[in-house]
């Protein structure tokens, strides 16, 4: 098991710890929870120690790029492509055209534009343990997202999403990677951890019939762009109550 642990997360980060296909990283897509506890509790101890000594704008700027940094920014470009594809107007095969597009247009720079900016200001917004737990829960809030998508959602197309979404059909992996995300959104988050999960898990069927409509199904765009909104919207939630 540490074997395919570590190939999911040279998957989801740039580090070189497994090297596992594409169909095998899929077969275990159930642990990327497990993968955001790793990288929250990298990236949440980086925001805790930080914000002894340093102003909390710097602190949320360091943390940013520590997420942009270890994770290699590829949910965020799924964000930005998921953006320009629901903004053109025309059929499905249009929109995902629009995505495929290897340039960026205009409504994926301001969606991350955006999303920088909303995610300086919220962790900013909180310093020390709560910084901490923040950054941790949220992370793992939003790999979880990705795995409940596989698992409810459909494929727009055959590509790279279409092992993962053929995999999580199996409704006990999703029992199981939800078991993994529960415990410590529920030991550690009490009653907001839990209030976060539900809002993770709405948001998550939002995006999914959105994706539907506009795209026809999932595509490895709209993975990448439900992890990112995903984790802005848990940690939002976190800060303000």
């Amino acid at each position: 098991m540490l074997k395919e642990i570590g190939s999911v997360f040279s998957f989801l980060t740039i580090i070189p710890i497994g090297n596992s296909n594409l169909e095998t990283i899929a077969k275990y897509m159930y642990i990327f929870p497990v993968v955001g506890i790793v990288i929250g509790l990298i990236v949440g101890s980086i925001g805790f120690g930080l914000s002894l000594f340093l102003d909390p704008l710097i602190v949320s700027l360091l943390v940013v790029t520590s997420f942009a940094i270890l994770t290699g920014i590829h949910h965020t470009d799924g964000l930005a492509d998921f953006a320009d594809g629901l903004m053109v107007k025309g059929t499905k095969e249009q929109k995902l055209a629009a995505m495929k597009d290897l340039s960026t247009g205009s409504a994926g720079m301001v969606t991350i534009v955006l999303h920088i900016v909303g995610l300086l200001i919220v962790i900013s917004l909180s310093t020390g343990y709560q910084l901490f737990l923040a950054i941790l829960l949220s992370e793992i809030i939003a790999k979880f997202s990705m795995v409940l998508m596989a698992s409810i959602g459909k494929s727009a197309s055959l590509g790279s999403n279409s092992p993962f979404i053929e995999m999580m059909k199996n409704k006990n992996k999703l029992l199981l990677s939800a078991i993994i995300t529960l415990i410590p959104m529920i030991l550690l988050g009490s009653h907001i951890g839990l209030l976060v999960f539900g809002i993770g898990v709405t948001l998550t069927m939002f995006l999914v019939i959105l994706s539907t409509r506009s795209f026809g199904g999932i595509t490895g765009d709209v993975f990448g762009a439900t992890n990112e909104l995903t984790r802005l919207v848990s940690l939002l939630v976190f800060i303000s109550v």
